[in-house]
């Protein structure tokens, strides 16, 4: 997901409801807790079979119910065996960013009590946004297996396989200023990199302002939205599209786009980086908002240390009114970055940013 080349940042847009894709589902779309609910039990349970007369206990309602939501988890591509008569057993884990898996590996951080879960939904950027106007607080996350419109900057839209990667949206209310929300993408782009060093032991670049790659290829973008006046931010909501264990990318994409799983050569648990990565954008944020004049000076350098694109590297910068070539100079106090051109040191408030030579 990545910013719409309008601006440094999207302010005040309009944002349209995401409809349900079953109506019996929650009026939002999200994915009934109950099925998160019975996933967890059987996950739990993996070697054993668990009766419809229990789940229904531990649900608090029917049997039926049950069985209902069994044939709904299993069209939405989950293998479970067994019926009502004997109980249910899952064949394989499912790797499904389930609140009710998710919350526990995330206590103690501002993402732990509000994980709204969807199996499909149009954008997470959407929904999230929609759900801060609505008074949605600081801290809600919005996950989804599969977008059906996972948007992308400047027009591009952004591939959004079923349960192959990690696409999600937070809530944030933040004392700052629209002049430093670009602060927000950075430490974005810190706590993807760290999360996917953690997790996995690959060694991501980021690309300002929003890209983070692996051997040139991109495999994540941040898409970071905002409400605000002119002197103060309402709500700002940033998303995070991770490219997990897809196999290959077809057509356009196949030449810049990339994986985990591609780089790797093994596939990855989306829980297990998705909890590494919501922990990380805790800490960052923490820094950020708490941290003082202190904190932002040590955002700014470690984006820059982790970056290769940020200092000492020969890029062309496509801007409105036409593209133009220079050598980075690193970031300003504001976190934009500051490129020396033929025509003298000039500052990057939007654009695309493309390397024309190794460091």
């Amino acid at each position: 997901m990545i910013l719409p080349n309008l601006s440094p940042f999207a302010h005040n847009r309009p944002i349209a409801r995401t409809a349900p894709t079953r109506n019996d589902l929650p009026p939002d779309g999200s994915t009934d807790a109950r099925l998160g609910r019975i996933v967890r039990l059987l996950s739990d349970n993996a070697t054993v079979v668990i009766s419809g007369t229990r789940i229904a206990e531990e649900l608090g309602t029917t049997r039926s119910e049950v069985w209902r939501a069994v044939q709904h988890l299993r069209e939405l591509g989950l293998q479970i065996t067994g019926h009502p008569a004997t109980g249910y057993q899952l064949e394989t884990v499912p790797d499904l960013l389930l609140p009710d898996v998710l919350s526990p590996m995330l206590k103690g951080t501002i993402f732990a009590s509000r994980i709204h879960h969807y199996f499909r939904i149009g954008s997470t950027n959407v929904t999230a946004m929609q759900a801060a106007s609505d008074g949605e607080p600081e801290g809600a996350v919005f996950l989804a297996e599969e977008q059906t419109a996972g948007r992308g900057r400047a027009g591009h839209s952004w591939e959004s396989a079923q349960s192959v990667g990690i696409y999600c949206s937070v809530v944030l209310r933040p004392d700052l200023s629209p002049a430093d929300a670009l602060m927000l993408s950075l430490i974005a782009g810190i706590a993807v990199a760290e999360a996917v060093e953690q997790a996995t032991g690959l060694h991501p670049d980021l690309r300002w302002p929003n890209d983070a790659l692996l051997g040139e290829r991109k495999f994540c973008g941040i898409l970071t939205e905002m409400n605000s006046e002119p002197t103060r931010v309402h709500y700002v909501v940033v998303g995070i599209g991770i490219n997990v264990n897809q196999a290959a990318f077809a057509g356009e994409l196949e030449p810049i786009a990339t994986s985990l799983r591609m780089e790797s050569g093994r596939t990855w648990s989306r829980v297990e980086l998705a909890a590494a990565l919501l922990k990380s954008l805790d800490s960052e944020y923490r820094k950020l908002t708490q941290g003082g004049p202190a904190a932002r000076s040590s955002i700014l350098r470690r984006f820059e240390e982790r970056s290769s694109y940020a200092r000492s590297r020969q890029v062309h910068v496509e801007a409105s009114g036409g593209g133009y070539v220079g050598v980075t100079e690193g970031l300003d106090d504001r976190g934009f970055l500051l490129v020396r051109a033929q025509s003298g040191l000039r500052t990057v408030l939007s654009g695309d940013v493309r390397a024309l030579s190794g460091k």
